[in-house]
């Protein structure tokens, strides 16, 4: 049996970029995921509620808040939640000095379906 036949997963996606938010929403909806979407890191934490969602996609570069400061406000309120990080610029993490912090795994943009799919299947909960 599938799993998404016993209960849909629930994502959040965050991005400044709609275009790159209603892309990622729309590949996620077609696999049958209940997406939910923000435009910034205050938005995303203003919608998070622990135990609500089984997944957060965030971007890194993103006006007032990064991703990897939303990544460390969610883990602070729910230290299990998943979070994966999509990022054009995956050479500043690579650097010791420049922590993960609470992101879990990181997507290089531009990526594929299958990326997302992948990381779904290792990281989500539920």
């Amino acid at each position: 049996m599938n799993e998404r036949a016993e209960r849909q997963r629930h994502i959040l996606v965050v991005d400044d970029e709609p275009l790159i938010r209603q892309s990622v929403q729309m590949l996620l909806e077609d696999d049958g995921y209940i997406v939910d979407e923000a435009g910034s890191g205050a938005e995303a934490l203003a919608m998070f509620e622990p135990g609500k969602f089984d997944m957060v996609f965030t971007d890194y570069c993103m006006p007032e808040m990064r991703g990897d400061q939303l990544a460390a406000a969610i883990k602070q309120r729910s230290p299990k939640q998943s979070v994966v990080m999509i990022t054009a610029f995956p050479g500043r993490f690579q650097n010791p000095d420049c922590p993960l912090g609470g992101v879990d795994s990181l997507i290089i943009k531009p990526f594929e379906v299958d990326a997302l799919r992948a990381a779904i299947a290792r990281f989500a909960h539920g």
